[in-house]
């Protein structure tokens, strides 16, 4: 099996979810609550998952999904398939176009593959450490940028309507509120927004495709405090999650955090 293999079961698996999500309207479907924070879940999401899960996992490969119940079986394999089927679930019960399906793939504790796709705009993102980033089939790669004066940074939606980047209201660097982690992610690998980042916990399943391809772009991954996420870890949760070229995070460091 080489990585070109990889690559492909990965592009299978976003192509039948595209497939499984198209007799779901996005803003006109139903959802329940699956936590006491009104998280929502669809039908959707679960149809997603069935689908990543029938075409990703072969023998030997561990699994881990939002929307499975999650077992330590996953920490014996060096290979774990980290996927969320429906990334940015609120903003698809709303209507809003700022939802992907994201895949994931990490060997050795490090993301090393992956492919994101969101329909409402049709971006496919799919790369690996490689092999390098592909935007719709063609090269990408992140925006050359070098300082954080006049950069793009993508904020979460829901961070942003709760007042978490007011601190950031004299920043020289626009923040451009964007739905769904993974897509925000995704953007950055191919040049669309020059960094993102949360200072709140992240799941695993959030942020694993999307670290692989800003990783195979030449991006830089950080937790705030400058260590280097790991991954595949008993509790797949991460305190928070930078992305952007280093010299942007080592300013952002820098000037903004602490």
């Amino acid at each position: 099996m080489t990585r070109h293999d990889d690559l492909a079961r990965i592009r299978e698996a976003l192509e039948a979810a595209a497939q499984a999500v198209k007799p779901f309207t996005p803003g006109d479907v139903a959802f329940d609550e699956k936590s006491s924070r009104g998280d929502p879940v669809t039908e959707a999401d679960l149809a997603i998952n069935d689908v990543l899960h029938r075409i990703l996992p072969r023998p030997g490969e561990g699994w881990l999904s939002e929307e499975t119940r999650d077992t330590t079986e996953r920490l014996g394999h060096r290979r774990v398939w980290v996927v969320d089927p429906l990334d940015g679930t609120r903003e698809f019960v709303e209507g809003v176009p700022e939802w992907c399906i994201s895949v994931g793939l990490v060997e050795d504790g490090v993301p090393v593959a992956g492919g994101i796709y969101s329909p409402p705009g049709d971006l496919l993102v799919v790369g690996s450490v490689e092999t390098g980033v592909t935007h719709n089939g063609r090269p990408a790669g992140m925006t050359t940028r070098r300082s954080l004066e006049g950069a793009t940074i993508l904020a979460s939606r829901s961070e942003w309507k709760r007042g978490e980047w007011e601190r950031y209201a004299r920043a020289s660097f626009q923040v451009v509120p964007c739905g769904s982690v993974a897509f925000k992610l995704a953007q950055v690998a191919v040049g669309m927004a020059d960094g993102t980042w949360t200072l709140v916990p992240k799941h695993e399943w959030d942020v694993a495709a999307g670290a692989a391809l800003v990783s195979a772009a030449g991006g830089a991954l950080l937790h705030a405090d400058g260590s280097t996420p790991r991954w595949n870890q008993p509790s797949p949760k991460l305190p928070n999650f930078l992305a952007a070229r280093a010299e942007l995070l080592e300013e952002f460091r820098r000037k903004w955090v602490g």
